[in-house]
């Protein structure tokens, strides 16, 4: 029986015209990267994967108490630990997701200086891993909705279509951030002040319907204004509005946040292996 054995021709040029391609040729390298990164994300911890669930739970504590019992912000008829883990969910990935793609270069620095492959494939496979956090996180959600005796209705079918936005979000800012880290290291110790920054700026402690009217489509200038407004407004039914021209908004910031993403990284990445 002949074997045939698939031949890798590197040619100048060639990466460029075929790199969507080589994308898919190297789907094995991203599942490798995201199993690695899920295997060594809690190795020799003591509790392990509960730090996915340890994180959002204490800080959807403090919020609740901050925000539900001390300022005494409005929740409708739902109960504040729902309404700010159904946003701690969204955020928690968002935040993981960026921060992870946004230094895995300098993370395998070694491996992009001695072969070619897309480098995309490096800050891809960083948001399984956050991906991973995310199911763990829901199931604690789940749980906590039985407490509360809170049941979901059909709204939750659009749970996916938020989630994808989310996706898109943390993938574009990562992809910018990720090229950004490699030539200026600056942006690893920025990174934290703006993920920190970026949680109290995001209806995470606090139902967007608090922002006044004329301002509500300028804060959707945020793309994570919609995908929480849209996280809530799927888990918690009617209890929880949806401001349509805001999502919208939300979206196609999101969307062009990952379009641009993508072409920034485009033009960098023959240099990265240069200079990281």
């Amino acid at each position: 029986m002949p074997h045939c054995e698939e031949e890798l021709i590197i040619e100048a040029g060639k990466a460029e015209g075929t790199y969507w391609r080589d994308l898919w040729r190297y789907r094995e390298l991203f599942y490798f990267l995201a199993w690695r990164d899920i295997l060594v994300r809690y190795k020799q911890t003591v509790i392990g994967v509960a730090w996915s669930v340890i994180r959002p739970l204490l800080t959807m504590v403090v919020f609740t108490v901050v925000f539900g019992k001390l300022a005494q912000l409005p929740s409708g008829r739902v109960p504040y630990p729902i309404l700010v883990f159904a946003a701690m969910l969204p955020w928690q990935f968002f935040s993981s997701a960026l921060t992870d793609s946004a230094n895995s270069l300098v993370a395998n620095g070694s491996m992009l200086s001695k072969v070619y492959f897309p480098r995309m494939v490096v800050p891809a496979s960083a948001i399984i891993v956050s991906a991973v956090d995310f199911l763990v996180s829901f199931v604690i959600l789940g749980l906590l909705m039985g407490v509360y005796r809170f049941v979901p209705d059909w709204r939750i079918l659009a749970l996916p279509l938020f989630f994808a936005l989310a996706c898109l979000a943390s993938f574009g800012c990562g992809l910018w951030l990720a090229a950004l880290s490699v030539k200026y290291r600056d942006f690893r110790l920025v990174l934290p002040f703006i993920v920190q920054f970026g949680l109290y700026v995001s209806p995470v402690g606090f139902s967007s319907d608090i922002i006044p009217g004329h301002w509500r489509l300028l804060y959707s200038i945020n793309p994570m204004v919609g995908v929480i407004d849209g996280f809530r407004w799927a888990l918690l039914g009617g209890e929880a509005s949806l401001y349509l021209p805001g999502t919208l908004v939300s979206l196609l910031i999101a969307v062009l946040l990952f379009l641009c993403g993508v072409r920034y990284f485009r033009s960098t990445e023959r240099v990265l292996a240069d200079v990281i």
